[in-house]
């Protein structure tokens, strides 16, 4: 006997194609949904590239020739024209030291002092064999003039007289070498004591307390820091154009003024044997120097002019070995290989031999993601500075949607 199917059987039946069909149409529709995101990613990329580059006039440099200087390469340092290596003149302890690195000294400052006891023994000794030298050279004296009377009077003979006039010479003489001994005594008295010889800074202490100063030994540096000067070398092969009087401008290492700027004073009139380079001395121009000997200073001699083409640092773009420059040409961006040469001291530029003419435009400050053959836009006020940041033209109409 047939039975009919209950309405649960039913439901059971049904469940499983309405699940699959549920799942399916899901899963086109997110399908559908990322498709339809996708395209309008890649629609808003590639609106983005082919939208124009805003770019103002300040943003802008037309290029132009100009004179800069040129000249041989200068090397070297600070150095101080007063300077004294001040040395033990006497061997003996060192008793004090007066002044460390970096003090201040006046003239005639006592800065070392020796152990003098020896010297003073010395000295007091010199002093007593000058008084018995004294006396008796005044004995010898008085018995040759007594002897020179008697024998005017023909009461005594002429070997005698000139046996007293040996005496008193000799007396004499022994005299004269006591008190030179006195003054080599006190000279040595006095160099125990190591005394500035000018106004001016310790700039290096070379002993210490207890230490045995043997003759010629280092004691102390002094130097004047308002005498500092360039002492630089250049190659002898452009000997030919240093002139007393040009203009030098350097840089020192470690030093918070950018650029310098002296006259060259004194040029050698022989190379050095071994590096085969000439030493130039250079004054600074208003005075006014680093107060730190030994300072490393390179810089250029201004030996002449030449015109050419000339562009910043700024507006140059580095890739290894090699510089190229955006050029702004027909509403487009080019990027353009350049041939520099070399960098006017004075003005932080570069010459540019070749890869751009006179009247080109390149970007003052470019930014790191434009795009050669990219379309820009010049306009008069932009919202950013289009130089140094991409800021698409239709962007600003964009976001004011």
């Amino acid at each position: 006997m047939l039975r009919a199917p209950s309405p649960s059987s039913s439901l059971r039946f049904t469940q499983g194609p309405l699940r699959l069909a549920l799942a399916t149409a899901l899963t086109c529709a997110v399908a559908l949904s990322l498709t339809a995101c996708g395209k309008d990613k890649a629609k808003t990329e590639a609106a983005a590239t082919t939208e124009p580059l805003q770019i103002a006039p300040e943003d802008l440099r037309h290029m132009s020739v100009g004179a800069y200087a040129v000249g041989p390469v200068i090397t070297g340092s600070i150095q101080p024209e007063k300077r004294a290596d001040l040395r033990a003149e006497v061997s003996a302890v060192v008793q004090q030291v007066l002044k460390e690195n970096g003090q201040q000294v006046k003239k005639g400052e006592l800065l070392v002092r020796l152990d003098d006891t020896s010297i003073r023994d010395g000295l007091a000794s010199a002093d007593e064999a000058a008084r018995a030298s004294a006396q008796t050279f005044e004995q010898a004296e008085r018995q040759y003039q007594r002897l020179k009377t008697l024998q005017a009077q023909g009461m005594s003979s002429l070997q005698a007289l000139e046996d007293a006039e040996l005496r008193r010479n000799g007396a004499q003489s022994d005299l004269v070498a006591a008190k030179a001994r006195v003054v080599t005594a006190r000279q040595l008295l006095q160099r125990t004591e190591v005394r500035a010889p000018f106004d001016g800074v310790v700039s290096e202490r070379k002993v210490s307390i207890g230490d045995t100063a043997q003759v010629g030994k280092e004691l102390v540096k002094v130097i004047d820091p308002r005498s500092m000067r360039f002492e630089g070398l250049v190659s002898a092969d452009r000997m030919h154009e240093l002139k007393v009087g040009q203009q030098v401008n350097f840089r020192v290492n470690g030093y918070s003024q950018s650029e310098f700027v002296g006259k060259i004073r004194r040029v050698d009139a022989a190379a050095n044997a071994t590096s085969r380079q000439v030493e130039v001395l250079v004054d600074f121009a208003d005075g006014k120097g680093p107060d730190v000997a030994g300072l490393y200073a390179e810089g250029r001699v201004e030996s002449g002019t030449v015109r050419s083409l000339m562009l910043p640092e700024a507006s140059l773009l580095r890739s290894g070995d090699e510089a190229y420059a955006w050029r702004v040409k027909d509403g487009k961006l080019a990027k353009v290989k350049l041939d520099l040469g070399e960098r006017d001291a004075r003005r932080g530029e570069y010459a540019v031999r070749n890869g751009l003419n006179e009247g080109d435009q390149v970007l003052r400050s470019p930014g790191s993601n434009l795009k050669d053959g990219q379309a820009v836009k010049l306009v008069a006020t932009p919202p950013v500075n289009a130089a140094s940041v991409v800021k698409p033209a239709a962007s600003s109409t964009a976001s004011g949607k």
